[in-house]
């Protein structure tokens, strides 16, 4: 008796050499076009300079991105990447990679306003911060902007548990984050005494995670917990202000041994936003919701009567720093939007034209001008 084409595909998706690094029922269809041309499939596990070592069903292999250098930074391969490769040479060619499910994208330091993406096909975004240091919520919120934009579920995972002793302590640090974090677990984590490990390697054996975060966050300690063995070179902080050097320079693909992939990425000194709208209002559901309910549809939430939000903040049920945080962040996205969007950088334009009309207007009324 055979088995149904659905339940043989799912069976032979599952039974691929690749299967532990994430290949699926649904890459297997995305790929066939290629395997019809000879390719073969395989996961960029790292890159560097134009080049990138592979994952596939003959192990690792070497291979030349020459034939998919866009001019977008947005599309130039990265780790995570499901490649279509050359089945012989040395090193082989990328010829194509397959359409991404989710992307994790920063805008670069750079005056030209370019994004960056660190990292593609990812399931889980865990955002490491260190307790060794004081919590930073504004820059937490930064990144679950970028996690949420990306298509990822976030985690936050507070590293270095067994610097913070007390108990007590240590659950209001939990509780400052999960009300930074709504909708997001907040995972303890010391790999020191193994803390929270167990759970979070169970949390990430059923896809692909990023590791995000600052330098000195804990990063390649937690990689190394996670991986059970000393892959990754760790350093120690400055005690000074908690920061450290990158220890990891490159974004690197590796199997855990629980099940899942783990993309462990270098310290993130800048994590501007880039298109993260969306990214944006989930980190700060609570006020978008309350917003529904302000009398103007347009209200800024600065002084207009009947706002929702400005009467939560009077009531205490919604943080100030909240407000102004959500306010930053809009802002930037705005900005970074406006360079890369001129529709919207001319509306930018008008709008400020008008208040300057405006302003100029009320100043004159006030000096009993008439223009």
């Amino acid at each position: 008796m055979s088995l149904p084409s659905s339940q043989t595909s799912s069976s032979q998706a599952s039974s691929h050499p690749l299967s532990g690094y994430g290949w699926d029922e649904g890459w297997d269809a995305e790929f066939a076009p290629y395997a019809e041309q000879g390719l073969l499939p395989g996961r960029v596990v790292r890159v560097d300079r134009g080049q990138c070592d592979v994952v596939t069903a003959d192990g690792l292999v070497r291979s030349d991105t020459a034939f998919v250098t866009p001019h977008d930074p947005l599309r130039v391969i990265c780790t995570g990447d499901w490649a279509a490769v050359d089945r012989d040479g040395d090193p082989r060619f990328v010829r194509a990679y397959l359409p991404r499910r989710t992307a994790f994208v920063r805008s670069t330091s750079s005056n030209r306003s370019e994004g960056q993406i660190l990292a593609a096909n990812v399931d889980h975004a865990i955002i490491a911060v260190s307790l060794a240091v004081e919590l930073d919520l504004g820059r937490i919120e930064r990144f679950l902007a970028l996690a949420w934009e990306s298509g990822a579920q976030p985690l936050v995972v507070l590293t270095k548990a067994d610097l913070v002793p007390d108990v007590t302590g240590l659950s209001y640090l939990v509780q400052d984050v999960e009300t930074t974090a709504p909708g997001v677990q907040v995972l303890p984590v010391s790999s020191a005494t193994g803390e929270g490990v167990e759970v979070l390697a169970a949390v990430v054996s059923g896809g692909t995670s990023v590791l995000l975060g600052v330098s000195g966050a804990g990063k390649s300690t937690l990689a190394n917990a996670l991986l059970g063995e000393d892959v990754m070179d760790v350093q120690a902080i400055r005690d000074v202000d908690g920061k450290g050097r990158h220890t990891t320079t490159t974004r690197n693909l590796l199997a855990l041994p629980g099940g899942g992939v783990l993309i462990d990425t270098p310290g993130l000194r800048g994590v501007g936003l880039w298109d993260a709208e969306v990214g944006v209002g989930q980190v700060f559901a609570e006020i978008e919701d309350l917003a529904e309910q302000c009398r103007f549809h347009d209200c800024a939430h600065e002084a207009e009567p009947g706002c929702a939000v400005l009467a939560a903040i009077d009531d205490g049920s919604l943080p100030e720093r909240r407000l102004e945080s959500y306010r930053k962040l809009l802002r930037e996205n705005r900005r970074i939007v406006a360079k890369t969007d001129a529709r919207l950088r001319a509306e930018i334009r008008r709008d400020w034209k008008q208040k300057g009309a405006e302003g100029r207007a009320a100043m004159d009324a006030k000096r009993g001008r008439v223009r």
